[in-house]
């Protein structure tokens, strides 16, 4: 089946009922041009939040399986409220939950992972001319159940699912025009990027951009998808999400991103012991943590070997009691005061000295700096949380990414 657009539009674009038939008009225009349309939506700005604070007036750490039968039903929501609003508007539209359009997972509750989308239902719908309304962020799981995708799963239920329908395009409908050069909210003159590649999508999105899920580039990168970034508010060209071209290269640093979300545990001990520090990774992934930076040190005078790494501060917890049952003798300390600052760009593969650079410009202002990890075209630094928006402007002003004034 060709000509399929799939789109996605977030909880600040379903916001209201306002909101909610502006968004049913969009995808009627669009609707005029592309024979069939598959639209997967988020909840409503602020009902997740609202249910997560539910259960957790009930209970720090629920059930997870429960957590997600809650959780679940803000998507449920958006996708019937849309259907019955474009089917108001003479439009044939319906809307369907995951399992009911074949999105499978693994049974990790919260976090899971997509592991087949049968499309046939989705193809079977579209075949009678109706738009497919899919609510975002969930899927079944071999057992049966609920399971929810975690924060940001609505971005990879549509890039999937454009994916596993041979989509020409995934369009992310947000209330942002496109990526920007830092966080506007920051650097009033931050730039809109017009290109992008996958890679350096990837790397923005896991050092703190918020405008997509990193699990939903990297979906599109494996599967090559299309990806647009997109104002649900005003008209524009946004942001593509491509392959790698030969321009990419000639610029140094494409954008700067902040993350407050990490916090950053410290073990000193004999940590030698019951497998040494694979096994404490083993745990902590066991868990469906995700370790970030890692810092080890060599065993001082006393034996003693030290490693410091950073987890979501959601998990930090959990993650703190992992350590402490594995080394009931060493020395556990956290700090959740922490950012992490990175500069991302395809053109440091070719481009020497933009570390130093980074470094200099940290140093020149006492930004003092507890952790560094680089990869060909990253550079991340951990640094006190106090320092977070005045590091942002200095690097983006340092690496001149500002809009040229007119």
């Amino acid at each position: 089946m060709e000509n399929i657009l799939v789109q996605k539009y977030g909880g600040t674009s379903m916001g209201s009922i306002e909101k909610i038939r502006h968004i049913a008009e969009m995808i009627i225009s669009f609707k005029k041009q592309n024979e069939h349309m598959v639209v997967v939506v988020s909840a409503m700005a602020g009902e997740t939040d609202r249910l997560i604070a539910l259960t957790k007036s009930i209970t720090e750490m629920p059930a997870l399986k429960e957590y997600d039968s809650i959780f679940a039903t803000g998507e449920q929501v958006s996708a019937a409220l849309l259907a019955m609003t474009l089917q108001s508007m003479r439009y044939n539209a319906e809307s369907y939950l995951g399992f009911q359009v074949g999105i499978r997972t693994d049974a990790a509750h919260s976090k899971a992972k997509i592991l087949s989308i049968d499309t046939q239902k989705i193809y079977t719908e579209l075949d009678k001319g109706k738009i497919v309304i899919i609510g975002g962020c969930q899927g079944i799981s071999p057992e049966g159940n609920i399971t929810t995708l975690g924060r940001g799963g609505s971005d990879l239920t549509a890039v999937a699912v454009a994916a596993a329908l041979g989509a020409k395009a995934c369009e992310i409908y947000t209330d942002v025009s496109g990526i920007f050069t830092a966080d506007p909210r920051i650097c009033s003159d931050a730039r809109k990027i017009e290109k992008i590649s996958y890679e350096e999508m990837l790397e923005m999105a896991s050092t703190g951009a918020k405008v997509l899920e990193r699990r939903s580039v990297a979906c599109a990168m494996n599967h090559s998808v299309r990806l647009y970034v997109r104002s649900s508010f005003e008209q524009g060209q946004g942001t593509l999400v491509c392959e790698e071209d030969p321009t990419m290269e000639n610029i140094l640093v494409s954008g700067i991103t902040h993350d407050k979300k990490e916090s950053r545990i410290s073990v000193r001990g004999d940590l030698g012991v019951k497998g040494g520090v694979a096994n404490l990774f083993s745990h902590i992934a066991d868990k469906n943590i995700v370790v970030d930076m890692i810092v080890q040190n060599i065993p001082d005078e006393e034996a003693k070997s030290s490693i410091s790494f950073t987890v979501p501060k959601e998990d930090r917890i959990q993650a703190v009691q992992i350590v402490k049952d594995l080394y009931k003798d060493a020395h556990v300390t956290w700090n959740d005061s922490i950012s992490k600052i990175s500069i991302i760009g395809a053109g440091m593969r070719t481009h020497a000295g933009v570390a130093a650079t980074m470094f200099d410009i940290l140093a020149k202002e006492n930004i003092d700096i507890k952790m560094i990890s680089t990869s060909e075209i990253k550079v991340s630094c951990v640094i006190e949380e106090k320092y977070t928006e005045l590091a942002v402007r200095l690097l983006h002003e340092g690496f001149q990414l500002a809009k040229k004034k007119s």
